[in-house]
């Protein structure tokens, strides 16, 4: 029999159960192979019920009220059993706490909770060793689960059901798979996180240009620029570990909307599943999803992080800059040109958010306009939520990758600072700093010997002292010193900055604030 224990052992990182097959819903079979098991029931055909049999049998799920069971487009159009087997493991471990707290409370006898948590165990093997029938005639995982369970166990099987409805079970088995979703999420951007710290390490003294408006700005060093991603993942991580702290609370026992007569113990089953505390109002627990709604307007946010950094990526591999270089490994060619090496990882991942952003939409057009309590339109809440974990892993495992892959090209960051005049702000922060000019005089002042360089064809650093000095007389020959691009790095030593000391600190930091 399987102990109170088991009934808390809802697996970690069960989002990488694998997505039902989108093809399912337009396959010609009537068995349909799927993960965990298979499908059977499917119809190739959207006509109506079969014409060779008789009246509809009825509805064994749905009770006496109904007199016959549903068309076939019902039945297709209904059945939610294509996408939610992925709630298996935790639909399970949900049921195991929900019988082990009837059995404590004297609901249900002692015996048929023992029979129950038993047959449950042997349900979750079956799955997990592919010899489950998943069957679309019965809808749901929930439904799947009890009339497997039923046809081990017998009748005692019935009293699994009792003070439960599919509202507060789904809304439980959801949150209890997003939150293993995000445990894992978590672990995958501190994993890039990683990586990103790794390489900013490496090359602390690197410069490159920094940009503004995609147009060289002032030197910054290349672990400057990694940890600056490092911050919005930090973000990221953060954002996923708020909406994991409220969606933490049990909604189990709240029934179909008005909660139950029977003397159950919320505290018990929510100890037993991890949660933090029961949710507070039935209505609001059959019928929340603001909590799923969170996590996509976080993964979203995500999707942009690592869109941004892809962006990038595709960029510095180009002729244009040539600032790194990616292996076979993360990149691919063309079938007509030879010569092409495309960095398709980065272009793929860049591309991703908008499946994400769209994922939220879809939901949040669902839930706009429902009223209290819950609606069967809630049933295609699931879906983009599978989808954007899924995508968010991928994406995440694949610049992983990039950033460790990535094989920075010092020689060609350097020759790119040498344009672009990135040392003028140092030009008008000594006037400041070292002869008293105002800001704004200063500035007006490096304008004009931008301008000199500009129609000489030489650098800032390359005018003479005398060229300087025609701009202004207390001008030193020390003004060199600070037009070179390491000069120019190395000066920025406020907090945040780019200069490789701060750099190097900043790594540490980093270390300890986030691995």
């Amino acid at each position: 029999m399987g102990s109170v224990g088991d009934a808390v052992a809802v697996a970690s990182g069960a989002h990488m159960v694998k997505m039902a097959d989108p093809t399912v819903a337009r396959s010609t079979p009537r068995r349909v192979t799927c993960a965990g098991g298979s499908i059977s029931g499917l119809d190739g055909t959207l006509g109506m019920a079969d014409s060779s049999s008789s009246s509809p049998a009825t509805n064994k799920l749905w009770g006496g009220r109904f007199a016959a069971g549903p068309a076939a487009i019902m039945e297709r159009i209904n059945a939610s059993i294509g996408f939610d087997k992925t709630l298996y493991r935790q639909d399970i471990a949900g049921s195991k706490a929900h019988c082990t707290m009837l059995v404590k409370q004297g609901i249900i006898p002692a015996a048929d909770g023992a029979a129950i948590l038993e047959g449950l165990d042997r349900v979750l093997q079956e799955i997990e060793a592919g010899q489950f029938e998943f069957r679309v005639d019965r809808e749901d995982i929930h439904m799947n689960v009890e009339a497997r369970l039923a046809e081990l166990i017998g009748p005692s099987a019935g009293r699994l059901h009792t003070a439960r409805s599919r509202n507060d079970q789904v809304a439980t088995d959801f949150r209890l798979w997003l939150r293993d979703a995000i445990d894992q999420l978590d672990l995958d951007l501190k994993a890039l996180q990683a990586a990103l710290i790794a390489r900013a390490e490496e090359h602390s003294g690197t410069i490159l240009p920094g940009m503004t408006h995609l147009q060289a700005a002032q030197p910054v060093t290349l672990g400057h620029h990694l940890l600056a991603y490092v911050e919005m993942l930090g973000r990221d991580r953060g954002r996923f570990t708020d909406a994991r702290k409220r969606l933490n609370e049990n909604p189990l026992g709240s029934a179909a909307l008005a909660g139950t007569p029977y003397p159950i113990d919320r505290d018990l089953t929510s100890q037993l599943l991890g949660f933090d505390r029961p949710t507070a109002n039935s209505l609001d627990a059959v019928s929340d999803r603001d909590f799923a709604l969170e996590f996509l307007a976080g993964a979203s946010i995500l999707g942009m992080h690592l869109s941004r950094l892809a962006e990038e990526i595709v960029l510095w591999c180009s002729d244009r800059f040539r600032f790194i270089r990616l292996s076979d490994a993360f990149s691919t060619g063309s079938s007509i040109m030879p010569q092409k090496r495309n960095p398709d990882a980065a272009e793929l991942v860049r591309a991703k958010v908008g499946r994400t952003l769209g994922n939220f939409t879809a939901l949040m057009m669902v839930m706009k306009g429902l009223p209290l309590a819950y609606s069967k339109d809630m049933q295609d809440d699931k879906e983009p939520v599978f989808e954007a974990v899924e995508t968010l892993s991928l994406s995440l495992a694949a610049m992983t990758g990039m950033i460790g892959d990535m094989q920075v090209q010092g020689a060609a960051m350097q020759q790119a600072t040498l344009g672009g005049f990135l040392t003028a702000t140092d030009l008008a922060d000594y006037l400041v700093m070292q002869l008293g000019v105002p800001f704004r005089e200063a500035h007006h002042i490096t304008g004009r010997a931008v301008a000199l360089a500009e129609a000489r064809g030489v650098r800032l650093d390359e005018l003479d002292l005398s060229d300087f000095q025609t701009l202004h007389a207390g001008i030193r020959q020390d003004v060199h010193s600070v037009l070179t691009v390491e000069g120019s790095a190395g000066a920025r030593q406020s907090f945040g900055g780019t200069a490789p000391d701060r750099v190097a600190a900043a790594v540490a930091q980093a270390k300890a604030r986030f691995l």
